[in-house]
C-alpha cells in the first residue's frame, strides 16, 4: 500500500479521475433531456465508459438525430480506443478474462497515464489506477448530473447544450501538433459546418469523418 501511495502513476491516475469524472455531470444532464431514463443513462456509463462517444450519442439524439446516426458517431468517436489497446496489450500482458477487463478500462486517460511512465511496472500501475479511477469517478458523476438534469428541466438555461462541444474541444486539442493536424481539423469543420443544414443530425458528423479517412489515405500514398 505505501508503494502504491508513492508511485507517481498512482498519483497521476487518481488526480486525472477527479478532474474528468467532472465531465460526466454534463453527461448525466445532457442525457436525460435528450430522453434516456436514469438507469439508460447510468448503464451507459457503466457499460460504454467512453466520454467522447457518450456526449456523440447524446448529442445527437438531442438534436433529433436517429438512433442509427447517434450509434454511427458514437462509433466513429470510440474507434480510437482500439488504437490504444493495440499500443498498450504489449505493456499490459493480459491473459484470459483480465484481457476483457482490460478492454473495458482502456480510454484516453488509462492510455496516457500509462505511456507518461518511464518503467513498465508504473505503466502498469498507470494503466490501472487512471482507468479504475476514472471509471469510479465516471459512474458517480453521471448518476449526480442525471439527477440535476431532471431537476433543472432544460440544460440549454444553464449552458449544459454546450458541454459537448467543449469536450471534443478538449479531446481534439492535445492531438493538434503540426500544419497538417490543423488543415485536417479545419476541412473537417468546415465540412460539417456546410453540410449541416441539408442533412439530418449526426449525419454531418459521418461526413467529415468520410473526408478525414479520405485525406488518411491519400496521404499515405503520397510519394
Amino acid at each position: 500500500m505505501i508503494t502504491l501511495y508513492r508511485s507517481p502513476a498512482v498519483r497521476m491516475g487518481a488526480a486525472i479521475a477527479v478532474a474528468v469524472g467532472m465531465y460526466a455531470i454534463s453527461y448525466g444532464a445532457l442525457a436525460v433531456a435528450a430522453g434516456l431514463t436514469l438507469w439508460q443513462t447510468i448503464i451507459m456509463s457503466a457499460l460504454m465508459f467512453t466520454g467522447g462517444s457518450q456526449l456523440a450519442f447524446v448529442g445527437v439524439l438531442g438534436a433529433g438525430g436517429t438512433l442509427a446516426a447517434a450509434t454511427g458517431s458514437a462509433g466513429l468517436v470510440g474507434v480510437r480506443n482500439g488504437l490504444y489497446g493495440m499500443r498498450l496489450a504489449p505493456i499490459l500482458r493480459t491473459r484470459g478474462i483480465m484481457t476483457f477487463v482490460a478492454a473495458q478500462f482502456t480510454i484516453d486517460e488509462s492510455a496516457a497515464t500509462a505511456l507518461a511512465q518511464n518503467t513498465r511496472e508504473e505503466q502498469v500501475r498507470g494503466f490501472w489506477a487512471a482507468g479504475i479511477g476514472v471509471w469510479i469517478t465516471w459512474v458517480g458523476f453521471t448518476v449526480v448530473g442525471a439527477l440535476i438534469g431532471q431537476s433543472i428541466g432544460n440544460p440549454a438555461q444553464w449552458g449544459l447544450d454546450g458541454a459537448a462541444v467543449a469536450a471534443y474541444i478538449g479531446l481534439l486539442w492535445p492531438h493538434l501538433k503540426n500544419g497538417e493536424a490543423w488543415a485536417i481539423a479545419g476541412v473537417c469543420a468546415l465540412v460539417t459546418a456546410l453540410t449541416l443544414p441539408l442533412l439530418p443530425p449526426g449525419a454531418p458528423i459521418l461526413v467529415a469523418a468520410v473526408v478525414a479517412g479520405v485525406w488518411g489515405y491519400l496521404r499515405k500514398d503520397a510519394p
